[in-house]
Parts: structure tokens; sequence; C-alpha cells
């Protein structure tokens, strides 16, 4: 399952990497997702949105396992 999310983080890296932040995969936990958001997107104040609509939506969709995403 890590392997799976490591691949769909791929395809969402590109667009936090245009706003100058990125992505990191710490652990997978029983479809608990834990990431790392680094760059501008570690102390952006929306952070916490573009995680559940943005990150954990299209993991959702890419992994059906995946029951959440948490920052680590």
């Amino acid at each position: 399952m890590k392997e799976s999310v490591e691949k769909a983080l791929e395809k969402i890296r590109p667009a936090l990497q245009a706003d100058g932040g990125d992505i990191e995969l710490v652990d997978v936990v029983d479809g608990v997702v834990k990431v790392r958001l680094t760059g501008a997107c570690g102390g952006c104040p929306m952070s916490q949105m573009t995680l559940k609509m943005g990150v954990e939506r299209v993991l959702k969709q890419q992994v059906p396992e995946v029951k959440s995403v948490e920052t680590a």
C-alpha cells in the first residue's frame, strides 16, 4: 500500500512544487497516511485545507484503502 501511496503522491507533487512546497511520505498505518508538507507548504495557513481537500481526496481516489491523511 505504501508504494501505491507514493505513486499517487508523485502526481500531486508538481502542483505543490509550483507553489514552492513539497510533500514527503512519512508512514502508512492501517489506512492512515502520514505526510510532511515542506517548503512554502510547511508554514502556509492553507496547508490543512490543501491536505484534506487536495491530497486526501486524490489519495482516496487513487488508493481506495486510504482512510485519511494526517500531518506527521
